[in-house]
């Protein structure tokens, strides 16, 4: 096993995962953990792009890591708690994998500024758009080491302080370029990718195929009550209750707090509805399970087909911005629910259509609607000002007295 005592020698790993990274096509970002001995536990690039496609918005270096040290420990490994494990990575983290960090309880440490989606984007390390308890705890686990120099990657120590077993606490200058130059020759290239979608009026309606078709009989297989319920376009009715029901009893037996996701298309039709899996990972949540089963449905479906075949798959299961995400539960101040306001937000990765402003719907709300809206105000800016995280209530007072009944 791999030891790394050294934070310049960690952020160095990081900046190679992020090179990984940008030669596979995706973002480039990279981590790795570490256990309080410097041991690399494992490392991993960002796979949010594979093979030209869109495979999970989720993938972010961070979030991986997060999914494999609870993976592992459910597969019997002993690993040390988490409060001992140190994630290293190249960028700062964007909101959902702060959710997700926070959410699991591990420290991080950060070679490299994002000041349009990281947690750090102001560069106070006061952590502003974070809940008050969120922050507190990012305030006692998010470290930026100094870098040494006169440049305009030089900066001085802040956030908490780096954990012990790092003997030099530093990283140089050419590192922390590095790790910011590798992102920025990405980030517009793969957000292209993640919005290369149709026009709405090239969009076909699913239901009107047959149900032997290719694309019904995938979507059927990873749901079957996929196409069973139907509303007016963006607007859910009391008629999704039954599903969701269904999908929050199953999130409450599998460890979670009783909530669903439903993907509706821009035709009103049920694609997916979905609980979490809160029992295998804390990030493991109903939005979570739900993004990442529809891109990577998209994502089999188009792997290997020439241009003409991705052309008609996306016709008929296209961008999720065209349809509407129905959260059982609103949002409230827990670190998975920052996270999925995050997924959220990388899921969309750009602005809203116009004629969807209200995307991001939910049901029941367990904390006032201005204080979620105060939330969403004080996210980094690509969430407040590009995408426009704007989570709203259901229109049908019916579907949440359904839900209640």
């Amino acid at each position: 096993m791999i030891k790394i005592i050294d934070v310049q020698a960690a952020a160095a790993q990081a900046a190679n995962e992020a090179i990984t990274a940008k030669a596979a096509g995706s973002f480039g970002v990279g981590g790795l953990m570490l256990d309080a001995q410097g041991n690399v536990l494992k490392s991993t690039p960002n796979h949010t792009v594979r093979d030209g496609l869109v495979f999970d918005p989720t993938a972010h270096g961070e979030r991986q890591l997060v999914d494999w040290y609870f993976a592992e420990k459910a597969k019997g490994r002993v690993l040390p708690p988490p409060h001992e494990i140190t994630i290293v990575t190249s960028l700062d983290p964007c909101v959902m994998c702060t959710g997700a960090i926070l959410a699991a309880g591990f420290n991080v440490v950060v070679a490299a500024p994002d000041t349009r989606a990281g947690i750090n984007y102001d560069l106070s390390a006061q952590f502003p758009a974070l809940p008050p308890a969120l922050r507190e705890q990012a305030a006692r686990s998010f470290a930026y080491p100094a870098v040494l120099g006169s440049s305009q990657y030089a900066r001085e120590a802040s956030g908490a302080p780096v954990l012990p077993f790092f003997i030099r606490k530093t990283i140089s200058e050419p590192t922390q370029a590095l790790c910011s130059l590798v992102f920025e020759a990405t980030e517009e290239k793969i957000q292209q990718v993640l919005n290369t979608d149709l026009p709405q009026d090239a969009l076909r309606d699913i239901a009107a195929l047959a149900p032997g078709a290719e694309v019904v009989r995938a979507l059927k297989s990873l749901y079957p009550q996929a196409l069973s319920y139907r509303c007016t376009p963006h607007r859910p009715d009391a008629g999704l209750a039954p599903y969701l029901r269904a999908a929050m009893a199953q999130d409450r037996e599998q460890g979670g707090r009783g909530d669903a996701v439903a993907l509706l298309d821009g035709f009103g039709n049920l694609l997916l509805c979905v609980p979490g899996r809160a029992q295998l990972s804390p990030v493991c949540t109903p939005f979570m399970e739900c993004t990442r089963q529809y891109a990577q449905l998209r994502y089999q479906l188009m792997l290997g087909r020439d241009a003409a075949a991705q052309y008609e798959i996306r016709r008929y299961l296209p961008h999720p911005k065209e349809g509407t995400f129905v959260f059982a539960l609103a949002p409230d101040d827990s670190a998975q629910s920052f996270m999925n306001l995050g997924a959220y937000g990388s899921t969309m990765e750009g602005a809203l259509p116009a004629n969807n402003p209200f995307q991001f719907q939910y049901v029941l709300p367990p904390q006032e609607d201005a204080a979620l809206t105060a939330l969403c105000k004080r996210l980094p800016p690509f969430y407040r000002k590009t995408v426009r995280v704007r989570p709203v209530p259901v229109a049908d007072s019916a579907l949440a007295a359904a839900l209640l009944a």
